[in-house]
């Protein structure tokens, strides 16, 4: 569905990808523009300057994620028996240090594949710092 087919309810929104089953479920990917470091505690898990910001809206508009890629990691995180399924951007695995889930990755669907690769992190259990 291109953008001038969407439903008179549905903003235009320009660059989103969108569910091709729900066209009010869609995301908004662009770079975060700077560097990103990520810890757990005192301990540097993750520093990008090539980390891209999501932005979602489905029934609710969700807090925006970062996410990092693989290259970014400075330490290996163990991977959780845990997937769920987002019909916007694919199926989730899981990844935690220390025993403590911290992390997740998608296998992305075809639409979405600019996420795969990419983790994100829970803002509650990490510091996220932006910039210098």
């Amino acid at each position: 569905m291109a953008e001038n087919d969407l439903p008179d309810t549905v903003a235009p929104v320009e660059g989103a990808i969108r569910n091709p089953a729900n066209p009010h479920h869609f995301m908004v990917v662009q770079p975060a523009g700077r560097r990103i470091r990520i810890f757990f505690g005192d301990r540097l898990v993750a520093d990008s300057r090539d980390a891209v910001r999501v932005i979602e809206i489905g029934r609710h508009a969700f807090e925006p994620r970062l996410y990092l890629p693989q290259e970014a990691l400075t330490v290996p995180l163990a991977q959780l028996d845990k997937v769920t399924h987002c019909p916007l951007k694919g199926d989730a695995v899981y990844f935690s240090l220390e025993g403590q889930e911290i992390a997740w990755a998608y296998r992305s669907l075809d639409f979405a594949a600019v996420l795969n690769g990419l983790y994100s992190f829970w803002g509650d259990t990490m510091r996220i710092v932006e910039g210098e």
